[in-house]
């Protein structure tokens, strides 16, 4: 009987033995396809240490990463098939641990996780910026007053637009003003204007732009003027810096002293029925600084009036140029010429013809060249009336006023100037850069050439076949191209050259 059931104890042990062993390799083979599984250990997973624990790549860069797994007493599992993911940003990784980088930088913190057992570890990624492509600099463009300070900033990038630390060395490439070489701290100039990349750092720019300062002066012109009872004159004012800049302002206009009205924002005067003198009645007004003029209302017819903007001694010049004065053939200029600081008069073969006094660099064209550049700061520094922008005005009528234009006024066709009556109507054409005109100005209603004023920042060029009138008062040169007729002035400040084509005839308004 004993053996018996020493037997039966013997084949019952040995069949737990058989479950047993079931159980565990069904685990096993559960945890194996988890993926985590050891082939040869069946310990318990603790702890999983990945190596390296911190990797720093440039974009694109890779670094392949490792785990160690361990159980509780420490012991290495070998072949465990851990999964690895990105968590927190900053690249890719492949199911054997390669990690590759994007291409941004930073510091990706704990981004590199396995897990394990649902055990998981971490390691971080430091992606660098990439090698430096671009250098941009700020503000731009920088606005300021003449004399004044402006910080600029310069910020360096790779190519995927990372910020790559830079030392820039800051220099003035075009003038407008100088700058601290190290600080990068711009000081503007005495002089205004639109100073185009001129800051660089290392090899990114900025445009400056310097602008006038603080009225200064206000000039109200004319002054004096005499006017017959009831009748009216448009008095006009020009603001300028201490520096002698012109600053635009829109003044309030008021009459203080007796002798009118006055429209308190066009500054047309109309005089009243009691004759007399009125000193410093007329007061153009902008922020507290003021100009005056005064009024002598007479009941007698006065003399003519004076011009609108003082040409000076360029009044009888048909032609005043800097550089050069070239006239191809068969031309007549009924006035004056004149040229300075100097340069050479070509008249053509045969010469074209000029009627009065040729002014080659003397003292009549060196003061001629001084009076233009009065006036055409003055018309510059007028009020814009009406903004024209870059619209050809070709074929339209415009009244009294002043026009202007940030670039280039265009002109073709008929443009037509309305006096509405009064024979001392003015028209300001304002052209921050060039001047482009094919076709005719015609004048009605009392409109008269010598009250027409064409500004230009620049250049102008006057096509062929063309019926101009008006005084050109141009920054550069002046051109007129064959069988031109021009009742004006053609006006070039002291770098600038007129030339005249074939057939052209230019004579005094």
């Amino acid at each position: 009987m004993e053996s018996v059931i020493t037997s039966r104890v013997a084949r019952s042990l040995t069949q737990r033995a058989r479950i047993a062993r079931v159980i565990v390799a069904s685990a096993f083979a559960a945890l194996f396809i988890a993926g985590c599984s050891s082939s040869t250990d069946f310990s318990p997973i603790t702890s999983l240490t990945v190596s390296p624990a911190s990797a720093t790549l440039a974009p694109g860069g890779t670094q392949q990463f490792t785990v160690v797994t361990k159980d509780g007493n420490g012991t290495t599992i070998t072949g465990t098939r851990p999964t690895w993911s990105v968590v927190a940003g900053g690249g890719t990784i492949s199911s054997t641990g390669l990690f590759t980088a994007g291409t941004t930088a930073g510091t990706f913190t704990n981004t590199v996780a396995v897990t394990c057992s649902g055990i998981t570890s971490f390691a971080t990624v430091i992606v660098t910026a990439g090698p430096l492509t671009t250098i941009t600099v700020t503000p731009n463009p920088g606005t300021m007053p003449v004399n004044t300070s402006l910080q600029y900033t310069a910020v360096g990038k790779d190519a995927n637009g990372n910020v790559v630390a830079i030392t820039p060395v800051w220099s003035v490439a075009a003038g407008g003003g100088a700058i601290n070489s190290g600080t990068g701290l711009f000081t503007a100039g005495g002089t205004p204007g639109t100073y185009t990349n001129t800051v660089v750092a290392t090899s990114g720019n900025a445009t400056a732009i310097v602008t006038a300062g603080a009225v200064a002066t206000i000039v109200v012109t004319p002054n004096p003027v005499t006017l017959q009872i009831n009748t009216t004159q448009q008095f006009t004012a020009v603001a300028r810096d201490a520096a002698g800049n012109v600053v635009p302002i829109t003044p309030v206009w008021t009459v203080t002293n007796g002798g009118g009205a006055i429209n308190s924002g066009s500054g047309l005067f109309t005089a009243g029925g009691t004759a007399g003198s009125f000193p410093n009645t007329v007061r153009a007004t902008s922020g507290s600084i003021f100009g005056t003029a005064t009024v002598n209302v007479t009941t007698t017819p006065p003399p003519p009036p004076a011009p609108f903007v003082d040409l000076g001694a360029a009044t009888t010049m048909g032609i005043l140029a800097g550089s050069t004065i070239t006239c191809v053939t068969g031309g007549t200029i009924n006035a004056d010429i004149g040229l300075s600081p100097g340069g050479a008069v070509v008249l053509g073969t045969p010469p074209c013809v000029v009627t009065g006094t040729q002014h080659i660099t003397d003292a009549t064209a060196a003061q001629a060249q001084s009076d233009l550049t009065a006036a055409y700061n003055t018309l510059v520094g007028l009020p814009c009336g009406t903004v024209v922008g870059t619209a050809d005005i070709g074929n339209s009528t415009r009244a009294p006023g002043v026009y202007c234009s940030g670039s280039t006024i265009g002109v073709t066709g008929t443009l037509t100037l309305d006096a509405l009556g009064d024979p001392n109507a003015v028209w300001v054409f304002q052209a921050g850069s060039g001047l482009t005109g094919v076709g005719t100005i015609a004048l009605i209603n009392g409109a008269q050439a010598k009250n027409v004023y064409w500004q230009v920042g620049s250049s102008a060029s006057i096509g062929t076949g063309s019926n101009w009138k008006g005084n050109i008062l141009s920054l550069a040169s002046i051109t007129l191209n064959d069988n031109v007729t021009l009742i004006g002035r053609a006006l070039a400040r002291s770098a600038g050259a007129v030339t005249l084509g074939t057939g052209d005839t230019i004579t005094l308004p």
